[in-house]
């Protein structure tokens, strides 16, 4: 075993003894960011080389600092993002409510489909739906001025950037300036903030101590970001179009009647993560 990679093992004992969840996998990754290579190549980097500030890294995040806010980037499906204080880092969990929406505009009969990111954040699920349906149309919302200069800087750093138009304000009131939209998207989707107000404590340093309150809290049952999408999704889908929304797993029993039948909505279902949690839920617009 080389001198970074006993390095490695020592830092993995202590972020485990401070309580971060994945110690290994965040010990390899500052390794390879410090020293410029991948996981994998570890093993090749000379003892000769071995950087001190690793050790600078791993405190940082040994203080429950998040990886993403160290090394500045996140990754998320096929997508490398760049990320920072200031705006929420994207979770793997959101790629699951992504692969749903792909799937659902792929098995529309539709050229070019129209969708709408709402509460976008970094840009992480507008860049992903360009990048991974090629012909669509992208728009893209956000709130926070600083979660908006993220998304902005991430959005002109890809090869989709011309199909993707990110606008700053409010996702429960989103294009109410612009009635020609109404009734014209395919899909609506986001993930916006849902966590109650009272479960603040419970929240784990990354988010709580680091993550904009505004992408976290949502009301005191977490639930009226989501009532106001419902809102504008209702309002701007097309007959048959489908809206998709991330909630807590504690949530699965309340989303679905958000998407109420009296409402105009059909086909209101929670889905379930890949660790079998209850973590969105879908609904389609009724055809008349």
């Amino acid at each position: 075993m080389n001198l970074l990679l006993t390095e490695v093992a020592q830092a993995t004992q202590r972020l485990a003894a401070a309580g971060v969840p994945s110690p290994r996998f965040d010990a390899e990754e500052l390794a390879a960011w410090v020293h410029g290579v991948k996981r994998s190549q570890l093993h090749s980097v000379p003892d000769g080389d071995f950087d001190a500030r690793y050790w600078e890294a791993v405190s940082r995040r040994e203080a429950r600092e998040p990886l993403q806010h160290i090394t500045g980037r996140a990754f998320f499906r096929y997508l490398e993002l760049q990320v920072g204080p200031g705006v929420f880092v994207p979770r793997p969990e959101t790629e699951s409510v992504v692969g749903w929406a792909i799937d659902a505009l792929r098995d529309m009969d539709v050229a070019e489909p129209l969708v709408v990111d709402l509460c976008t954040g970094s840009g992480a699920i507008a860049l992903a739906l360009a990048q991974e349906v090629p012909r669509s149309r992208v728009h893209a919302v956000e709130m926070s001025e600083d979660a908006f200069a993220w998304a902005r800087r991430n959005i002109d750093a890809s090869p989709d950037a011309a199909r993707i138009d990110l606008q700053l304000g409010d996702a429960t009131r989103a294009f109410e300036d612009r009635p020609e939209l109404s009734g014209q998207f395919d899909l609506v989707i986001s993930n916006p903030p849902y966590i109650p107000l009272t479960e603040w404590e419970y929240v784990a340093p990354e988010a709580r101590d680091h993550d904009p309150e505004l992408a976290l809290f949502s009301g005191e049952d977490g639930l009226d970001t989501i009532r106001g999408i419902e809102r504008v999704a209702a309002r701007l889908l097309r007959p048959g179009g489908v809206v998709v929304v991330e909630h807590a797993d504690t949530q699965g029993g309340l989303v679905p009647w958000i998407f109420r039948e009296e409402a105009g909505w059909t086909d209101a279902a929670d889905h379930r993560d890949l660790n079998n949690r209850p973590r969105f839920a879908t609904a389609r617009r009724a055809v008349l």
